[in-house]
Formats: structure tokens, sequence, C-alpha cells
């Protein structure tokens, strides 16, 4: 027999989901003394920004790198103090080492564009230094005309874009129909080069032949505003956040799954839960993937446009994860650690082509923190290896079914194997492994296939085409990666600050 219907004392806000945007835009929303209810489907809050915890070893199994901390430093500022006064934050030197596919590799610091460059002419020589240059200078550019007319503030969907522009240079500046791939081509004359651009599509969860140029904005800020790392993990933030809302009065109510917005009209009045409880609102801000909103929690008709355009989109990609427990030290190994495919655009294919299946020479990340709180003792390291994957389903509509039998343990021991004949064998110091497929991560937060940015900026119009914030339905709000900005920890602060200012200026509260 389902649950009796059971009605809650009516709330100005209720958020729902825990993850890093519906935390942040409950802070902001308390900060102005709205009363403010977050409900999370699990029992532990921060959503991807989590963490694993196994004898003395922590892996940040979500975000692993912080960048442009000024967003979060605006947000602990308006809302009770500064962000250093929340978490240890660490400037990374040096932050990343790269390998490419033919053995040659760079050690990158952590801040300096020019550093940077000078490092990549150590590794690579030529016109490395020179032509990476150019390439910031461009990223940056795109950053100045994009930040505050398209980053920081409210879209309504792709076409306005021209119209935010301050004047004509600008769309020239952003070249809205070039891909990261031609920007790459046409700036570097070394294929390394390209390689290197083309990964930061990934940060978008996106194929670099198909998303668009302005992702060299990506390492612009990442040069230019540093590399950081959080004493104890990312998902430090995560716990920093949920304090700051517990000190701003919002209530944080775990194991409250969400099953419908509730609507009069077209109009949120509250929102209701798989255990029959009602929670009344003026205002419902759902930090939960765009189309599992439109699709399965509102039936309102004013959504069918948007909700339609969101299955069109591309998802992004998703990942396939091991946490390794090492023991020793691995001589060479940085905070974090690229090792390049010989053919980046196989692994690409693999994932967004026609023929879908796990990567058989994948690009393959680490992440493996000196920080003593994150291993049990100096002799061991903790790693989080991360290689690009298609996402989990029943085979069609670009999907593989990651819960096969045998098929996670089979792939992790390849990936292993791909990384010892890049010079890397770690096989014989794995004391233990934990490994989480795209079909985990679709259970633990409900990212459908586990696309870890909802859609991918696969095509000239995605990067700046997410669903709004501010929804069809009345009241009704849209935060974190699968909605405008998009997604990753800077973004994500972003689209939460939109928000919070989206619902002040409504005065519906």
């Amino acid at each position: 027999m389902p649950a009796k219907s059971k009605e809650i004392s009516k709330s100005n806000v209720i958020v729902i989901g825990a993850g890093v945007g519906g935390l942040a835009t409950a802070a902001r929303l308390a900060a102005k003394g709205m009363a403010v209810t977050v409900l999370e489907q699990a029992d532990q809050f921060g959503g991807k920004l989590a963490s694993y915890r196994r004898a003395g070893f922590v892996f940040d199994t979500g975000p692993s790198l912080f960048t442009l901390p000024a967003v979060y430093r605006d947000l602990f500022l308006k809302t009770g103090g500064p962000l250093e006064e929340a978490i240890d934050l660490q400037p990374l030197d040096p932050a990343f080492r790269y390998q490419f596919g033919d053995g040659a590799t760079v050690v990158m610091p952590g801040v300096g564009t020019g550093q940077c460059a000078d490092a990549l002419a150590d590794g690579l020589g030529g016109k490395a230094a020179q032509e990476w240059r150019n390439l910031i200078k461009r990223g940056g550019a795109m950053w100045q005309v994009t930040r505050e007319p398209f980053l920081q503030s409210p879209l309504a969907g792709w076409r306005n874009i021209m119209s935010l522009a301050r004047n004509p240079g600008d769309v020239q500046t952003v070249a809205p129909f070039t891909t990261l791939r031609a920007l790459g081509e046409k700036t570097f004359s070394d294929k390394r080069l390209v390689t290197l651009l083309d990964r930061y599509a990934t940060y978008t969860g996106s194929d670099p032949r198909k998303a668009p140029a302005v992702l060299a904005t990506v390492p612009y800020i990442e040069q230019t505003f540093g590399a950081w790392h959080i004493g104890g993990g990312i998902s430090s933030l995560a716990d920093a956040l949920v304090q700051r809302c517990r000190d701003l009065g919002v209530q944080l109510l775990p194991s409250m799954d969400v099953t419908s917005i509730n609507t009069n009209g077209n109009q949120v009045t509250g929102v209701q839960t798989s255990s029959g409880e009602t929670f009344m609102a003026d205002i419902v801000v759902a930090n939960a993937d765009a189309g599992q909103v439109y699709g399965n929690l509102t039936n309102s008709k004013s959504v069918q446009e948007t909700l339609k355009n969101i299955r069109k989109s591309t998802p992004s990609l998703a990942g396939f994860v091991l946490l390794l427990a090492v023991k020793g030290r691995t001589n060479g190994l940085q905070h974090h650690n690229v090792w390049f495919t010989e053919d980046y655009d196989a692994e690409f294919d693999s994932i967004f082509g026609r023929k879908i299946a796990p990567v058989s020479d994948p690009t393959i990340y680490v992440c493996s923190p000196s920080d003593p709180l994150m291993r049990p003792d100096e002799d061991h390291e903790s790693w989080f290896v991360l290689v690009n994957a298609p996402r989990h389903g029943d085979g069609t509509n670009g999907t593989m079914n990651w819960d096969e039998p045998g098929l996670a343990e089979q792939y992790a021991d390849h990936v292993l194997g791909v990384l010892a004949r890049r010079g890397m064998d770690i096989r014989p110091n794995i004391c233990w492994r934990e490994i989480r497929t795209p079909a985990d991560l679709e259970r633990d937060v409900r990212a459908p296939g586990g696309a870890i940015y909802g859609t991918s900026s696969n095509g000239a119009r995605a990067a700046f085409a997410r669903p709004a914030n501010e929804s069809p339905v009345g009241g009704l709000y849209l935060v974190g990666g699968s909605s405008h900005p998009g997604g990753g920890l800077p973004l994500v602060g972003m689209s939460a600050e939109i928000v919070a200012k989206l619902i002040s200026a409504s005065g519906s509260y």
C-alpha cells in the first residue's frame, strides 16, 4: 500500500539535490533571509563531489582539480566568511605531467602562462612555446568576451548570443562555428599540442572535433588563475558548503527522494517525495539532471519544447574509474598525470561514433595527491585513475551495458596493462582496488548513463544552448552542470549565483 500523503509546513524555497549547485544556491538564498530546505535522495550530501575512504586511503571520486577559486571566494564571502577559513586551499606547483604517444613528457607548472609555455618548449621543442602563447592569448580574449555576458548571466538559448556581444569583433573572437580541433590545427605546427588542446574538450565531456573553439578558455583559466588542491581532498569543499548552509539555518534532509514537482496552473506549489510527504514552496530549485527534471518530475506542457531540445542534444561522455591503494612511492609522479593515446580520434570514435565500445587504447589520467590526509602513511599512495568511456545503457543510442558480468574487471586489467606498456607498471604495488563504472555513477547520483556533465558541448550551439536557469514553469529554476552555463566546479558555482540573483530579482518570495 502506498505511503499516505503527509503535508509538510511551507518553506519559501525547496532545493532538490544537495550537489554543489544546490548547496551553493541554498547558501546564497539563506544569506538573503529566505527559508530554504534541501531535499537529497542519497544518505549523504555533495552529489558528484564525493570521496571514498578505506584503510587510511582517501580518493576524490568526483572533481579532482580546483580552478578559478574566485567563484567560491565570492560565494563564501557573501554568505558569512572567507573561503580560506572554510577549506585548506593549496596551490599546486608543478601540477601536471603529460606523456605523449611518442614518449615525450612535459611537466607543467601550476600557474603562469609564460612558465607553462616554457615547459612545453623544454619537453617538445620547436615552436611550442610561442604557439602555446598564441593559443592562450586567444583563450584570454574569448574569456573576456564570454565571462560576463554569457557565463555569468542568464541565457534563454543560443539565439540571443549574438545580441549579447559587445561589438561585431566579439563574434569573430569567439568563432562559434569553429571547433576546438580546428583551432588547434590552425594554431599549432606540432600535433602533440593539438592533442593537448583536444584534452580540454573532455573537461566538458565533449569531442574536440565537434566542441566549439571557445573551450580554449579552459587552459587560459587553468594557467592564469592557477591549479589548486584542497587539503583532505577536493570533496572537502562539499563539507564546507554543507557547514555554511547549516550555519545559515538551511534545513538539509537526506534520503528524501523527490518524485514530482507540484504545480497549480503553471506555477510551482511544492514537491512530493517517494515516502508521501508534500513540501509546499513558493520556489523550487532543481539541482538535478535537466532531462530528468523536465521528463520525469513535472508534466507541465510548458516544458515540452525544452525537453525536446534536451533529448536532441548529445550526452556527455562517461568515465571508467579505478581507485588504487598503492604501496611505495612512484618516481616522477605528479599530482595530476596524463598518458595520451597515440590515436585520440579512435578514442572519441569509441565513445561518440557508431560502434560504441570500451576504448582499447585510452588516454589515462591519474590523480595522486601528495597529501598526508589522503594516504595512511608516507610509504603509500592513493591513485584515482580515470579513462573516458561510453555511457551505460542497453546498447542503443550510443550506450553499452557496463553491468555485463566480468566486463568491469576485465577492462580494469586492460587499463592497467596499457599503463604498463606506457612505462608505468603499477600492478606489483597495488594493495587493493575499487572499480567504478558509468553504471555505478548513474545509480549513485542519477546521472543518466553515467554522463559526467549532462549534455556535451558537441556542436556550434551546444556550449551556449544548455537549458536555461529559469524554467518555463513559474517559480521553477535549474542549477548545476546540466543547465546553463555548464559543468565543472567553476561553472556550477556561476550557475548558483545566476539562480540566486534571478530569484532575488523576481520578488516572488
